[in-house]
């Protein structure tokens, strides 16, 4: 008896200490990306993970970590948004997603009425919504290349900014299935995988910017 009450008595600790952990895996999950910029001002989001505002040359980017493990999603998965909010010259909406589902609840996607005949070059298995029937279409045809990444989730292109949505890590299938872990963040997010996205941002913008689209 004595020695099960110690047991029991270990296993608050043992509980106290992973979520320690966890919670600061959570908040260290973009700490590896400090080197692709020169200024960063971090914060923590609700969910523990970090949301940050990184300075790279003449931009600010806006990236941050979301989780998402809604029950009628297959496996718990964590999504990583970058964003460049400054002013476009365009005066439509596009958001282009690959393989929708209507619960991206990071997305406006679902909401915007309508949908646009997609681009070649684009996976089969994406949509193009819009705020305008007449949006330019060839804007997204243009870098129909940041689409050879699988885990590129979106592109949004809009008067307010640009945006990137990645799929950034899914959960363990079978650690999900039998003990329902869904354990994300617990390995930083590797500069190397965002830094492309990044510069395909930022040529995005200097596209846009250079000549208004028609």
């Amino acid at each position: 008896m004595a020695e099960t009450q110690r047991v029991l008595n270990r296993v608050p600790l043992g509980l106290t200490r992973a979520a320690r952990r966890r919670k600061a895996d959570r908040a260290a999950y973009l700490n590896a990306l400090a080197p692709l910029f020169g200024r960063i001002i971090s914060r923590l989001e609700p969910t523990g993970f970090p949301r940050i505002t990184a300075h790279l040359g003449p931009h600010a980017f806006d990236i941050q970590a979301i989780p998402d493990s809604l029950i009628f999603r297959k496996l718990p998965c964590l999504w990583v948004m970058l964003t460049l909010p400054i002013p476009m010259p365009v005066t439509a909406t596009l958001d282009l997603m690959t393989r929708p589902s209507g619960s991206e609840t990071f997305s406006h996607f679902a909401r915007l009425p309508y949908r646009l005949p997609l681009p070649h070059g684009l996976p089969q298995d994406a949509a193009l919504h819009s705020d305008s029937a007449d949006a330019p279409t060839n804007l997204i045809a243009r870098h129909a290349a940041l689409f050879i990444d699988p885990a590129v989730k979106e592109l949004l292109i809009a008067p307010k900014g640009l945006r990137v949505v990645i799929l950034a890590e899914e959960a363990d299938r079978g650690r999900y299935l039998i003990f329902r872990d869904a354990e994300l963040g617990r390995t930083p997010l590797p500069a190397n995988r965002v830094a492309p996205l990044l510069a395909a941002l930022a040529a995005l913008a200097a596209d846009l910017t250079a000549k208004v689209p028609t």
